[in-house]
């Protein structure tokens, strides 16, 4: 069985597509499932930002196949870690939460790298395209800590 992992932004369209192409980039993905959702409706069926999609094509990661869609109740039954950018998605997730199972699924991704510290992951939406390098840099730190704890050795 798959061990499957969500990432989740608001839109579905800058910073959780490229924590989804960059935790692919680092897992075997006969072994995981990874995916990302918005807890926005903005974006449902549209390709990521073409920013996203540029700096991931920088580091050789292609997101072109990912579409938008929005995170739902399901998602808790379907994944076994859910990853959000910032502590709005974080109360907007727990807020659809059914129970302490469910909770216990969700974390802030930079939590990873700065534990208990509840950074956000800037949303680049609305600034140039540095925003979008700084979130690729810390996006793939948290992934490469993600990635060596998901993975057996």
């Amino acid at each position: 069985m798959k061990t499957r992992v969500l990432m989740v932004c608001l839109g579905n369209i800058c910073r959780s597509p490229l924590a989804e192409g960059i935790l692919k980039s680092k897992i075997n993905t006969e072994h995981f499932h990874v995916d990302s959702a918005g807890t926005g409706d903005y974006h449902i069926g549209d390709l990521p930002d073409t920013r996203s999609i540029a700096v991931g094509k920088r580091y050789g990661i292609d997101i072109t196949s990912q579409r938008g869609r929005q995170f739902s109740v399901k998602d808790f039954d379907e994944f076994d870690h859910i990853y959000v950018m910032d502590n709005f998605n974080y109360n907007d997730v727990i807020s659809l939460a059914r129970n302490e199972n469910d909770k216990q699924k969700v974390n802030l991704i930079l939590n990873e790298i700065f534990p208990e510290e509840n950074v956000d992951v800037p949303d680049p939406y609305h600034g140039g395209d540095h925003g979008f390098e700084n979130v690729y840099v810390m996006l793939d730190e948290a992934c490469e800590i993600i990635a060596q704890k998901l993975s057996p050795h």
